[in-house]
């Protein structure tokens, strides 16, 4: 890597372990030095994006325009001759899927907590004109508090004629897509979105998915056919909210807006989904100015200026960072701005370790395999579609009752990894 992408990522952020890995990306767990937060870096670089380098620049546009409780967030984007950085917000609960994969299922009760926070974001995100037709379980993080975060906006659509218009590309992830995809016609995305929530939730409740098979061409005869079989332990109620949102013809299935206040939603709440933003794009917090004007010398006036540029740099990055800490309970203060000296090493890295930050994406010291990020796919039509969809293969086993298996497997090789017994 050259010393000029080294050094300009280093001038602001002390990088530690790799927390996931694939395809065209690494991500590492980094701290931001001026407010001494965590973040999570993902790491790309240019030459092996290849066709793919379109997605990212999609990704990194919706992030910007993108401000939820239940939204990753994206605090800095740096662009190199020969990479990009984008540093995100940081989530120690890592993925939905390992979660559902540590516990076979999850109760009825705590998937409705999720499930309340996935309806949340989605209706946000609808509500800014964006489909995000990649939703499944690896793209939704868990949080410090044990909230969601929807991230990977590499697939996502905002029609210019907004969300009633119609999308042709075939993108996605097999499991998860609706039979109108996996058919090659034209499809509203809000209304696809609906399909993968559905199957989303199925994840939750049973810990396999309803549609899966070895052959992807009996894999899309099931989800065409819009068939699956309810295990014994859904209540009735999570029989019938399955079946509103997985109907095989999209305009009867139900709306976003028709699950913020569904029953099955609202068992054990007094009211509806909140889904409107707490942090609006644009919000301007004064204790973050006054902070940030003292450490770097200027007037509220010229530091508001400079932060409402919104060039997601290192002083939207600050910005943004102080209001989360605010946001946590945290006091609103800046660290002493000390540079790392060697762009190799981050001062906790130095001084465990002594082994040097190796950015050619070969892990140098860490201690765990890192959480999948996946590859890319193809659907029928031949469209790559970015990200390479794993068959996922949760069958109940019948020695274990209600406890399910979990296999993924690779489109490339065939092979089958076995992640619960």
């Amino acid at each position: 890597m050259p010393v000029d992408s080294a050094a300009e990522l280093l001038k602001y952020y002390e990088v530690y372990e790799t927390i996931g890995s694939g395809g065209f990306a690494k991500v590492k767990r980094g701290r931001h030095i001026l407010t001494g937060e965590y973040v999570a870096i993902k790491i790309m670089e240019k030459k092996d994006l290849g066709d793919d380098l379109p997605r990212v620049k999609i990704e990194i546009e919706a992030m910007k325009n993108l401000s939820h409780q239940h939204v990753c967030r994206l605090y800095h984007v740096i662009e190199t001759a020969t990479k990009i950085f984008m540093v995100l917000e940081y989530c120690p609960g890592g993925e939905l899927f390992d979660y559902i994969i540590a516990k076979d299922r999850l109760s009825e009760e705590e998937t409705r907590v999720f499930f309340r926070q996935i309806v949340s974001a989605m209706a946000y995100v609808h509500s800014q004109g964006y489909a995000h037709r990649d939703l499944k379980p690896e793209n939704l993080l868990i949080d410090e508090n044990h909230n969601l975060k929807l991230i990977d906006f590499g697939l996502c659509a905002k029609p210019k004629g907004g969300l009633g218009y119609e999308l042709k590309t075939c993108c996605g992830s097999p499991a998860y897509a609706a039979p109108e995809l996996i058919q090659g016609k034209a499809y509203i995305g809000s209304e696809a979105d609906v399909w993968s929530m559905g199957v989303l939730l199925f994840a939750l409740l049973c810990g396999y998915l309803p549609f899966d098979d070895d052959n992807c061409m009996v894999l899309y005869r099931k989800i065409t056919r819009g068939v699956y079989d309810n295990p014994r332990w859904l209540s009735p109620g999570s029989i019938l909210l399955l079946n509103q949102m997985m109907q095989v013809e999209p305009k009867r299935r139900l709306t976003v807006r028709q699950l913020l206040d569904h029953p099955w939603v609202m068992t054990g709440y007094s009211s509806p989904v909140e889904w409107h933003s707490k942090h609006p794009l644009g919000h301007i917090d004064e204790d973050c100015i006054t902070e940030m004007a003292v450490s770097y010398k200027r007037s509220r006036k010229g530091t508001i200026q400079l932060v409402s540029e919104w060039k997601y740099d290192q002083t939207t990055a600050t910005y943004l960072l102080l209001l989360a800490k605010k946001q946590q309970g945290k006091p609103v203060r800046l660290r002493p701005d000390n540079p790392v000296q060697d762009i190799h090493f981050s001062p906790v890295q130095e001084s465990k370790s002594k082994k040097t930050l190796d950015f050619e994406y070969e892990d140098v010291d860490d201690d765990m395999d890192p959480p999948l990020i996946l590859g890319p796919m193809e659907l029928p039509g031949g469209q790559q579609a970015g990200r390479q969809a794993l068959g996922h293969t949760l069958a109940p086993s019948p020695d274990r009752g209600p406890k399910a298996s979990l296999y993924i497997r690779t489109e490339e090789s065939g092979a089958k990894l076995r992640l619960h017994p």
